[in-house]
């Protein structure tokens, strides 16, 4: 195939998304079986070639600094033997999910005896942008190859030497077991533009999914001429109902804020019953304070807490992706129910309560991707919702939501079989 450097971006793009296209074809008729020894294979070449790997990643860790990379996204651009072996791992977790391609979802026989099955299929080519992670590289490939989707990946520039050596082994483990060779194909170049050019290509491409900050995911949503699956930020709220278990849910809001700041299923905005506010504020406040969590609430929270500073409306709807959360203190569910879905982003939303009629209400009324009761906003997550992996969570409803894996890649088809009936 010919690289970006040697033709113009129009000109690469196009013959990427052709092959793309052209290998999806095929994939729509490969089995499982194929698919399964490709995962395999893929996950022992990570094991035994992670000196190469290690080799490519000391490139993009070298030029770190002139990306301007904070600690925290060299620490996720970093490859060790141990993200290796999570990387492994989690192509044969996909491996061992059941086969989704061919599934019959629905069946019915007619009273003119036509059988008629709703069958799932692949949905064709997946381009799929994302950041400085070069595990994802693995992890989307997996994911896609497994629905029967062809996917083209499109890294950050930060990360372009450790994907093209992950890249490099998923394709070779393809010739080894007979899968079509431009399965999975890496984007060549770091220019920006030819994003925008696969973004024009919706004759190619079925679904684009960009995975990194909003200003990408907008960008996108905004050029593209395909189905997008997205969501532009995480703010995540827990509400602490007036029968809630206090002991509980300061477990849950520290579990859900505090646990891992910087992703998008992180607590962002906590809500309290006016009836518990004077118990659970000063202990939610000493709990939050000892991890350096500053708490930005509404005059009735900074009365109850005076360490609190003011909120903002921009606070109420910040996704901080840090140690900054906002508080409110509400008269009501249904006040609590009227902020999350005004702020919100509908990603993931949390209740405590001891009050089933409460949690009902609650998980029928909040807009959100998923909405727990009485467990942390944490577990918004393919792989904690059994799915074996996602390659993102959507907040769309169309076509899919929440942790989108395997299924959530494909779509379905009508079968129908007859006997010689004509319609009359």
């Amino acid at each position: 195939m010919a690289t970006a450097e040697q033709l113009d971006l129009r000109v690469y793009t196009l013959d990427v998304a052709r092959r793309a296209l052209a290998a999806s074809q095929q994939l729509a008729t490969v089995s499982g079986d194929v698919k399964q020894r490709w995962l395999r294979q893929a996950a022992r070449l990570l094991r035994s070639r992670g000196k190469e790997l290690a080799a490519a990643n000391a490139v993009d860790l070298a030029a770190a600094p002139q990306f301007g990379l904070s600690p925290a996204q060299v620490d996720r651009l970093r490859l060790t033997p141990a993200t290796i072996e999570s990387m492994a791992v989690g192509l044969e977790e996909v491996a061992a999910l059941p086969e989704p391609i061919g599934e019959v979802m629905e069946s019915s026989i007619r009273p003119n005896g036509l059988e008629v099955l709703k069958v799932r299929v692949p949905l064709g080519v997946v381009f799929f942008i994302y950041e400085s992670r070069p595990n994802v590289t693995a992890d989307a490939a997996a994911i896609c190859i497994k629905s029967g989707n062809a996917v083209i990946l499109r890294g950050g520039k930060e990360a372009i030497h450790s994907n093209r050596a992950i890249a490099d082994l998923l394709s070779e483990a393809a010739l080894d077991v007979g899968l079509p060779a431009d399965a999975v194909q890496l984007v060549s170049t770091t220019d920006r533009e030819a994003v925008g050019h696969f973004l024009a290509l919706d004759q190619y491409i079925s679904v684009a999914i960009p995975r990194g900050g909003e200003g990408l995911i907008r960008r996108v949503v905004a050029d593209a001429k395909m189905p997008v699956i997205k969501h532009f930020n995480g703010n995540c709220h827990l509400y602490v109902d007036v029968a809630a278990d206090l002991a509980m849910a300061e477990q849950i809001l520290i579990n859900s804020k505090c646990q891992r700041m910087g992703v998008c299923n992180a607590l962002e905005s906590l809500l309290v019953h006016a009836q518990v506010a004077k118990q659970f504020l000063p202990r939610a406040a000493k709990a939050l304070g000892e991890r350096a969590v500053e708490i930005r609430g509404d005059e009735r929270t900074r009365a109850i807490v005076p360490s609190a500073t003011a909120a903002t409306e921009e606070d109420y709807a910040a996704e901080y992706l840090g140690p900054i959360i906002s508080a409110c203190v509400v008269d009501s569910l249904d006040d609590a129910i009227e902020h999350i879905n005004r702020y919100g982003s509908k990603h993931t939303d949390a209740i405590v309560t001891s009050n089933l009629d409460a949690a009902g209400r609650f998980t029928a009324a909040v807009d959100s991707s998923a909405v727990v009761v009485n467990a942390s906003t944490r577990f918004n997550d393919g792989g904690q919702f059994g799915l074996g992996a996602e390659i993102g969570i959507s907040t769309d409803k169309l076509h899919a939501r929440g942790p989108c894996g395997v299924k959530e890649l494909t779509s379905y088809k009508y079968v129908v079989f007859g006997s010689g009936q004509v319609r009359e």
